[in-house]
């Protein structure tokens, strides 16, 4: 659920590191981030045509994890806050059976544009899942 308090931008400083948040991965939210996504590829919703290409499992596609990230950084900073722009990077795939906990720490702002920039990572067991910034505007 998302804050109904929004981060205010004079209360943020480079340093802050966000709440973590695990998030545990299953079938049910790799296919259903692949549906929703209209991402149809096998491998993210067929265990069998997972297995044919090597995968020990169905893997989460890159638009599911985004909108995770996003979520996290979102959930942190509140409903009024304004999602500027959000660059990830993939690393080790999402397996159902494990969990994902994201981390994040603010590393920059600018006063004049009321903008901070968070440094984030999501973490399974395998090492990094997804690692990025997310960059937003604060009241």
């Amino acid at each position: 659920m998302t804050s109904q308090n929004t981060r205010r931008f004079d209360t943020v400083r480079p340093g802050e590191t966000l709440p973590a948040l695990p998030i545990p991965i299953t079938v049910a939210l790799i296919a259903s981030g692949a549906i929703a996504t209209r991402d149809y590829f096998p491998g993210h919703h067929d265990k069998d045509a997972a297995l044919a290409l090597g995968s020990p499992h169905v893997f989460m596609n890159i638009l599911t994890t985004s909108g995770l990230a996003q979520r996290y950084v979102e959930e942190w900073a509140g409903p009024a806050a304004v999602f500027k722009d959000l660059k990830i990077k993939l690393g080790a795939p999402n397996y159902p059976g494990d969990t994902m906990s994201f981390t994040g720490e603010v590393t920059h702002t600018d006063a004049a544009s009321r903008t901070v920039v968070v440094s984030l990572k999501g973490r399974n067991s395998m090492g990094n899942h997804v690692t990025g910034t997310a960059t937003l505007v604060l009241p």
